[in-house]
């Protein structure tokens, strides 16, 4: 190897302080010190935001680090000396100018050095038996002398990134079990007291389990759609406490469930202990509920529910935040929807009667749509049992419900 590396680049490109200060780290490096070529590439990898490179710019430094017949870089002959032409094939054909562009990141990021000949050109000189005296390319040594450096870089990356990834997970948790428990207090009618603010103190206003769905729809909406552990945090931390309170509410209401239980059992058992007592089993119950049955099915089997899946999405996207593993089907819409309408207040008989209208599909169409303009209607309740008299008068139809929304969500990006 020659004696004397040069230290300035070639031609009009400068020389800076922290290119002498890149030059000054590549000498500190121990003359026995190994290191794993591609380990420290995956390093980098995960650490490009810190070091300040690019995904382009990595593909030329991989590239570059191919041309070094060893895996381990380690000792002097750490200089690689390919031209532009076979450079930028390894770097899968990428342009000439983009090619230096990234070189000269590379360079700039303290990744690389530039051992530049006196004409510019790259290439090696040997001695007799072929070993190599002299080399001008681009020399290795900081990647060497860095290595413990870009490993702590990755290492402080991936524990943020799993930290942020703890954190989505705590928010998706208590996103369905806040979203169901709200569905069992409503339909079992649990009272609601003691529910904390997202202030942290004693709720004011919280009277109704619609106050806590809203509460939590507040918060859900300020979830960004990439956000960072900064903005993450706090919101989970809202929804766990959120999470508590409600759980809180539903095992109370339990205990005291059984308690009031246990005080009736013997009144109960003496109440049930007549051997009189008529049983109201006759057929024409079952002729009934047979009679409903066959209506039920009827409706279910209304044109009403001839609309696509994908469509009904479309006009209704909203609903889709409810389901845990997305909407693929009707039978995963028909869940969902049962869950959304007890959450918008909607009562059980209510619930029946338009499905007994309607149609178990179109029924729960409805729901979501009813769900999609939660902010223009006053009463879900009132309003679904309107549209119920409505539809079985034959004055609605799903149809035009369905072409207004998907209408109102176009108009709504024209204006974005």
């Amino acid at each position: 190897m020659n004696t004397h590396l040069t230290t300035t680049p070639f031609g009009r490109r400068s020389l800076t302080l922290a290119h002498v200060a890149n030059q000054a780290i590549a000498k500190t490096r121990a003359p026995e010190k190994v290191v794993h070529k591609w380990h420290l590439f995956r390093a980098i990898c995960a650490a490009k935001a810190r070091v300040g490179v690019s995904e382009r710019a990595l593909a030329v430094l991989d590239a570059l680090l191919s041309f070094h017949p060893e895996t381990m870089l380690s000792g002097e002959g750490l200089i690689v000396f390919p031209s532009n032409q076979q450079l930028a094939l390894r770097a899968h054909g990428m342009a000439p100018a983009t090619l230096r562009r990234h070189l000269s990141a590379l360079v700039d990021c303290g990744l690389i050095l530039r051992r530049d000949s006196p004409n510019g050109k790259r290439f090696a000189r040997k001695g007799q038996g072929g070993a190599i005296e002299m080399a001008f390319g681009f020399d290795l040594g900081p990647l060497v002398a860095r290595a413990e450096e870009f490993e702590a870089w990755a290492e402080e990356v991936r524990a943020e990134e799993r930290v942020l990834r703890l954190a989505r997970e705590r928010i998706t948790l208590c996103r369905r079990d806040i979203a169901k428990m709200i569905a069992t207090g409503i339909d079992e009618a649990v009272p609601v007291g003691g529910i904390l603010s997202k202030n942290g103190g004693a709720g004011q206003g919280i009277s109704s389990w619609a106050d806590i769905h809203g509460l939590y729809r507040a918060i859900m909406a300020r979830i960004p759609r990439s956000g960072t552990l900064q903005e993450l945090e706090p919101i989970a931390e809202e929804l766990t406490l959120l999470t508590e309170e409600i759980l809180s509410l539903l095992e109370t209401h339990v205990k005291n469930t059984k308690m009031d239980a246990n005080e009736s059992q013997i009144e109960r058992h003496i109440q049930n202990s007549n051997p009189n007592n008529p049983v109201a089993l006759e057929p024409a119950f079952r002729e009934r509920q047979g009679a409903k049955s066959e209506a039920h099915s009827e409706a279910v089997r209304s044109p009403q529910q001839d609309f696509p899946l994908g469509m009904v999405l479309e006009a209704c996207p909203d609903i889709g935040d409810y389901a845990k593993n997305g909407i693929s089907n009707w039978r995963d819409f028909l869940v969902v929807a049962a869950m959304v309408r007890s959450m918008l207040g909607i009562s059980a008989s209510a619930w029946a009667e338009a499905q007994s209208a309607m149609g178990e599909i179109p029924a729960a169409i409805v729901v979501a749509a009813i769900l999609q303009k939660a902010t223009a209607v006053t009463s879900a309740g009132g309003y679904l049992r309107e549209l119920t008299r409505k539809a079985a008068a034959g004055e609605f139809t799903i149809g035009p419900m369905l072409m207004a929304l998907i209408s109102a969500r176009k108009r709504e990006k024209k204006r974005a």
